[in-house]
This record gives C-alpha cells, sequence and structure tokens, in this order.
C-alpha cells in the first residue's frame, strides 16, 4: 500500500481501520506522555493530537526530506556535554526514515556535533547523513543559519520537515535556560531561527517547556505547572507540537505511528526500533560522546534520571501496541 489510509475512499471495513489506527496512535501520545515527576500533564493535555497531526503530514506528503534538530548542551555539566535525552532520539528516527527510503539530514551545532554523530552510527546508519552543524559562536551563527535555509531550498528535494528533538530555544526575555532557570545562550547556537521558514513544516518534540516549539503552549500553563516556568518558557512556534515525559520518547513514538500509517514502511521501520539498538546508542554516547544525564549532570547510563530498564519497558509497551 502506497498511500496514506487517510487518502483513501472506500467502504465500512476501510472506515473501522482508519480509526482503529487513530484510536491506536491517540494510546501512543498517551503512552509517551507519561509524566516522570515534572507536572508537564497540563501542557500534554494542551497539545493532545500532536502525534497524530506530525506522523500524518509525514505520511501524506509526496516527498518528505526531513530535517532534524537536536543537542541540549549542558556548561554546568561534570563534564560539560550534550544530554542523553535527545541523541538517542534523532539517531533512532533518522535511522527508521531512512530505512523506509525517506531523505534526512541532521541539524546541531558544534558543541553537539560529535555526540550525535556517535548516536546515528550506533543507530545503524551506514550510508553517509548530511550534517549540518552551525557555530555556536554569535559572530557567525546568524549567517550559518541563513545559509542553511537558502541551502534547503535549492536542494533537489527541498527540505519539508523540520523536527526538533530536546532543543532549547529563547524565552520571553531572549534567553535560552535549562531546567534550572540557567542561562546556556552562550551554548547554544539559534537553531529556533531556521523555525521562522515559511515553506516548511515543522515540529516541536519536548519534555519541559523550554524546548523549540512549547510557544504553542500558553505561558501560564508552564509557569503555573513547570519549576522555574515563568523563566524559562520557550516563545518559539510550530506547526505541530509533542509534549513526552522524555523527549526521546516522542521520536519513537512518531516511528510506531508512521508504521501504523504506512503499512508499506512498517518492516523497514520495525527492523531496528528496538530496545537493544537504544541501549547501544545510549552505552555509545556515554562513552565515546561524552554525554550526560540532563538532570544528574554526569555520565550515566540513564535518561533523565530514570533507569534504562523504564525506557526499556516503555519502548515495549510501544511496538506491542503497533502489533496488537
Amino acid at each position: 500500500m502506497n498511500e496514506s489510509f487517510f487518502r483513501m475512499g472506500g467502504g465500512l471495513k476501510l472506515k473501522r481501520k482508519k480509526e482503529e489506527i487513530i484510536n491506536k496512535i491517540a494510546q501512543l501520545e498517551s503512552i509517551c506522555g507519561q509524566d516522570v515527576g515534572r507536572g508537564i500533564q497540563p501542557l500534554v493535555e494542551a497539545t493532545r493530537g500532536g502525534l497524530l497531526k506530525t506522523a500524518r503530514s509525514i505520511a501524506e506528503h509526496p516527498k518528505p526530506h526531513v530535517a532534524i534538530i537536536t543537542g541540549f548542551f549542558l556548561p554546568y555539566g561534570n563534564p560539560p556535554a550534550p544530554e542523553t535525552d535527545g541523541p538517542i532520539g534523532c539517531a533512532l528516527l533518522a535511522a527508521g526514515l531512512m530505512r523506509a527510503g525517506i531523505s534526512v539530514r541532521i541539524v546541531t551545532d558544534t558543541l553537539c556535533f560529535h555526540t550525535i554523530k556517535i548516536a546515528v552510527q550506533a543507530a545503524g546508519v551506514t550510508t553517509e547523513i548530511p550534517f549540518d552543524i552551525v557555530p555556536v559562536e554569535a559572530t557567525k551563527n546568524q549567517q550559518a543559519v541563513s545559509s542553511l535555509l537558502n541551502l534547503w531550498e535549492s536542494l533537489e528535494t527541498p527540505v519539508s520537515h523540520l523536527i526538533s528533538i530536546e532543543r532549547p530555544g529563547p524565552s520571553y526575555d531572549g534567553i535560552v535556560r535549562n531546567m534550572r532557570g540557567q542561562d546556556i545562550t552562550a551554548y547554544t547556537a539559534p537553531l529556533h531561527l531556521l523555525f521562522a521558514s515559511k515553506n516548511i513544516i515543522t515540529v516541536g518534540i519536548g519534555d519541559g517547556g523550554n524546548e523549540l516549539g512549547m510557544g504553542n503552549i500558553p505561558k501560564d500553563i508552564i509557569r503555573q505547572h513547570i519549576r522555574h516556568g515563568e523563566k524559562i518558557a520557550c516563545i518559539v512556534n510550530c506547526d505541530y507540537l509533542i509534549v513526552c515525559g522524555v523527549s526521546n520518547w516522542g521520536a519513537t513514538s512518531l516511528l510506531t505511528a508512521l508504521s501504523l500509517l504506512r503499512p508499506d514502511w512498517k518492516l523497514a521501520i520495525l527492523s531496528g526500533l528496538n530496545s537493544e539498538t537504544e541501549f547501544y546508542i545510549l552505552e555509545s554516547i556515554v562513552k565515546h560522546g561524552p554525554a550526560i544525564d540532563g538532570i544528574k549532570g554526569v555520565p550515566s547510563l540513564s535518561v533523565d534520571n530514570l533507569p534504562f530498564e523504564y525506557h526499556a519497558h516503555m519502548m515495549k509497551v510501544a511496538t506491542q501496541l503497533m502489533n496488537s
């Protein structure tokens, strides 16, 4: 089947099949939206339906070309390094889309590039994948972003979707902050400027209120329910927003949703979507990145202070739902 269920007509049987798929994706959204202690449930409720909308926009596109942004550098960590949330989801999403025959490129900055490259390699991407790397230095980065948008528009297959996974963005005062409210602007290239493109469908995946795309949520919701929310709330909007307990979960849920909407992609996506691959990526970036747990602030085989077994369970639940 080479077209989305949603482009097809048909009788009662097909209608029921469509409803079943929609219900499964809604369940996926609830699974990945589980609160792990940040108070995100009101944010999840405010963006419900974002997973289905994102998946449909890719599944129904005649020639998707997906750019994935990630990399959350923590200058106050020991050592200073990107966090483990983001690169894993980026690598799994990139690998899954590429196996399905979709063009993919990765976008990050100089401080996060090495870690993300290791993550993508650990995900089993054997073919060359374009990396668009923007310098962190303020004297160079804005020009680099403009050049990047020009490049994307000139490609034979222009970039159709820009998906940000756990990438911080500026708050109402223009300052980029971590979850503790600390200023990390000097360590974060302004990749949020890419979201200003009118010709690209933009998607945000985040878990705390300070990530790209969170501008879709009213500031008061983030302020009332997220610690330091009045300071950290990102103002950058997107077309579709997915809020999760852990941002990596949003990336794997998107892959799972795509496999439901596009049965012709299912085998390709499933072939590398498993907890063994996920753990190998985590192990690789912690050892060779380096990468650190975003809450612990140190190298650890965990993501957001949750042991890997927790993440493996989430992966198992999601894939079981897809095959039920």
